[in-house]
C-alpha cells in the first residue's frame, strides 16, 4: 500500500513538474494538428529567421576601394575587346556604390557595386568588405555571395564574435588551395560530426567567369544536415547537440562578417597586362539569413534607434538576454534549451528571495492552462520550413492537460550542474537529479566523496569540485604522513611524495637494502591508492 502511495505521489509531482514548465514557454508556443486533437506545441524561444542584410552597416577597406571617382573605363569579362563600359560616382546611371549589394534583385539591367580595376598590376588587387551588425546573430541559412564580373580566384570569408575586434575564418576559397593557401581542397560533403567546425578551402566556386555559375556560397545547411540529416527531418538530433557543445553554437554564431577579396577572376593562366581595365570585383547581391541571438530568452526582437534588440523573457535583461534582471539573480544565468521540456528547460531567471508564485496583474496563482490563442505570438523553427511537423518530433508535443501550478513551488536550482529536478510537494522542496561535475546534494551545491571545494571557483563553475589527494579514511596518507585540507600530505623526515610514499635516501640511491622490504610494500600501497583514486573519480 505503502508503495503504492509513493508510486502515485511521484506521478503526480512529475506531472506538476512538467506542467509548472510547461508555463515558461508559454510565449513560445503555437497550437498544431496531431494524433490525439489539438494540442499546444512548445517551441525554444527565439525570435524568427530573416533577411539579416536590412539590418547591417557595410564598410569597404581602403575606403576608396569603389570605382566611379574618378570615373575610369572598364572591360567586359567576356570579350577583353569591349571595353567601351563607365563606372562614373557622380552619374546615377553608371555608379556602383555599396548599396547595390542589398537592393532589389530582379532589375533589367542588374546592378551591382563595383570595385575599381586592376590598373595597378602586380600590386595585388585586395579588398575587405566587412558587414557589422553590432548585435549577436546566430546564421540560419546558407550565405550566398551573387558576383556579376566573375567571382574571385583567391577569396576568405572571416567572421567575428566581439564586434571586429577579433576574426578568424569561416572559409577558404580559391581556384587552387594548394597554390593559394597550402591547404587541401575539401568540400563541406566531406565533413563528418567529428570534423564539422573544420575550416576547410573549397575550389568549388572559383571557376572564373561563366553567366550561369555567378554565386560563392558557405553552407550552413549542409553542415545542420550532418546532425539532422540530408532533409533536415531530425531536428531534435540537431538541437540536442546545440544543447550540449558550445563551439557547435558558437560557430553558427557571429557579430560581424568579412569578405576579403585576395585575387579577381582572370579567366586564364596569366594576367592581360594590356587589358588590366578587365579585372575587377562586381557583386550584385549578398543573402544572410539568421535570427537575433537571445540566448533562447525571447521570442522577438525588434529593431530601434538603429540596433537590435532582444525582447527578453524569463525575468532576463540585456541586447542578448544575457543576464539575470535585478532582484532575479536567485541563481546563475544560463541559457534556454533548445529542446523543450522533457528533454529541455526555460533555464527561467528566479527570484532572490523565496516569494509566490503570483499573476501581479490579475493577482491569481499562475497556471499552465494556455491563454487566449490571440495572444500566442508563433514562432518559427530553427530554419524556414514550409512544414514544421518536419522539425519537432512528438516529445515536444504537450499532451498534459492543464494543472494548477502550487503557489509556493521553487525553481529547479542546480548552480549549472544539472537542468532536472524532481518536485517534493509534500515538503515544497526541489531536488536536483543527475548532478554532473563531481557534485551532489540538494542544489548539487556539495562535493562528491573523494572530491573536495576548489577554493578559487563559484559553485556554478564546472570546476567548483576536484579530487582529493588525502581524505584520511580511503585516500591515506602513508609513513606517518598528515592530511592538510584534502590538499597535500605533511611528510614526516625521510619521507617524501604525494603520499610520502617515497622515501628521501631514493633520490640519492642511498637506502640499506634491509629497507627493500619496506619499499615494495610502500609500492604496493601506491598501486592501491591509485585504484581507489580511479575508481572515485568514476563513480
Amino acid at each position: 500500500m505503502y508503495l503504492f502511495l509513493v508510486l502515485n505521489l511521484n506521478t503526480l509531482w512529475v506531472a506538476v513538474s512538467i506542467a509548472m514548465q510547461h508555463g515558461h514557454y508559454d510565449m513560445c508556443k503555437t497550437q498544431m494538428k496531431s494524433d490525439e486533437g489539438i494540442v499546444w506545441e512548445y517551441m525554444a524561444c527565439q525570435p524568427e529567421s530573416k533577411d539579416m542584410t536590412q539590418y547591417l552597416k557595410i564598410r569597404l577597406d581602403p575606403p576608396n576601394s569603389t570605382c566611379g571617382d574618378p570615373p575610369e573605363p572598364f572591360c567586359a569579362m567576356g570579350n577583353p575587346y569591349m571595353c567601351n563600359n563607365e563606372c562614373d560616382a557622380s552619374t546615377k546611371e553608371l555608379a556602383h556604390p555599396p548599396e547595390l549589394m542589398f537592393d532589389a534583385e530582379g532589375r533589367n539591367p542588374s546592378t551591382f557595386w563595383q570595385s575599381v580595376t586592376w590598373k595597378n598590376y602586380p600590386t595585388p588587387l585586395q579588398i575587405n568588405i566587412t558587414l557589422s551588425w553590432n548585435k549577436t546573430i546566430e546564421l540560419t541559412q546558407n550565405i550566398a555571395i551573387t558576383f556579376e564580373s566573375g567571382r574571385p580566384e583567391k577569396m576568405i570569408l572571416e567572421k567575428s564574435l566581439d564586434y571586429g575586434v577579433t576574426w578568424q575564418p569561416y572559409q577558404f576559397y580559391a581556384a587552387d588551395c594548394l597554390d593559394a593557401f597550402r591547404m587541401e581542397p575539401k568540400s563541406v560533403k566531406d565533413l563528418t560530426a567529428h570534423t564539422v567546425l573544420d575550416i576547410i578551402c573549397t575550389e568549388e566556386y572559383s571557376t572564373g567567369y561563366a553567366a550561369h555559375a555567378k554565386t560563392i556560397s558557405f553552407e550552413i545547411k549542409d553542415r545542420f544536415a550532418i546532425f539532422a540529416g540530408p532533409r533536415l527531418h531530425n531536428m531534435a538530433s540537431l538541437y540536442s547537440q546545440l544543447d550540449t557543445t558550445k563551439n557547435l553554437r558558437d560557430f553558427f554564431t557571429v557579430t560581424d562578417l568579412r569578405i576579403r577579396l585576395l585575387k579577381p577572376a582572370t579567366g586564364a593562366t596569366f594576367v592581360d597586362e594590356r587589358n588590366l581595365g578587365r579585372y575587377f570585383y562586381a557583386i550584385s547581391d549578398i543573402k544572410i539569413y539568421g535570427r537575433c541571438k537571445c540566448n533562447l530568452h525571447a521570442n522577438s526582437c525588434t529593431f530601434t534607434n538603429n540596433r537590435l534588440a532582444c525582447d527578453c523573457e524569463h525575468n532576463t535583461t540585456g541586447q542578448d538576454c544575457e543576464r539575470c534582471k535585478k532582484n532575479y539573480q536567485g541563481q546563475a544565468w544560463s541559457p534556454g534549451s533548445y529542446l523543450t521540456i522533457p528533454k529541455g528547460t526555460a533555464n527561467i531567471c528566479v527570484s532572490n528571495t523565496p516569494s509566490t508564485v503570483l499573476d501581479k496583474k490579475r493577482k491569481q496563482p499562475i497556471t499552465s492552462a494556455p491563454p487566449n490563442f490571440d495572444r500566442i505570438k508563433t514562432n518559427a523553427s530553427f530554419l524556414d520550413v514550409a512544414n514544421r511537423k518536419q522539425v519537432f518530433s512528438k516529445v515536444a508535443h504537450s499532451t498534459v492537460p492543464p494543472a494548477r501550478v502550487s503557489s509556493h513551488k521553487r525553481d529547479c536550482y542546480c548552480y549549472g550542474h544539472s537542468n532536472r529536478c524532481t518536485y517534493i510537494e509534500i515538503v515544497n522542496t526541489a531536488v536536483c537529479v543527475g548532478c554532473r561535475h563531481n557534485t551532489r546534494g540538494q542544489h548539487c551545491e556539495k562535493c562528491k566523496k573523494g572530491f573536495h571545494r576548489n577554493g578559487s571557483a563559484k559553485l556554478d563553475d564546472v570546476n567548483v569540485c576536484i579530487a582529493n589527494i588525502c581524505d584520511n579514511e580511503l585516500l591515506r596518507c602513508q609513513n606517518g604522513g598528515v592530511c592538510h585540507n584534502n590538499m597535500r600530505c605533511h611528510c614526516p623526515s625521510g619521507f617524501m611524495g604525494i603520499w610520502c610514499e617515497k622515501q628521501k635516501c631514493e633520490e640519492t640511491g642511498g637506502c640499506s637494502s634491509s629497507k627493500s622490504g619496506q619499499e615494495s610494500i610502500t609500492h604496493n600501497l601506491y598501486l592501491t591508492t591509485m585504484i581507489i583514486v580511479a575508481r572515485l573519480c568514476t563513480l
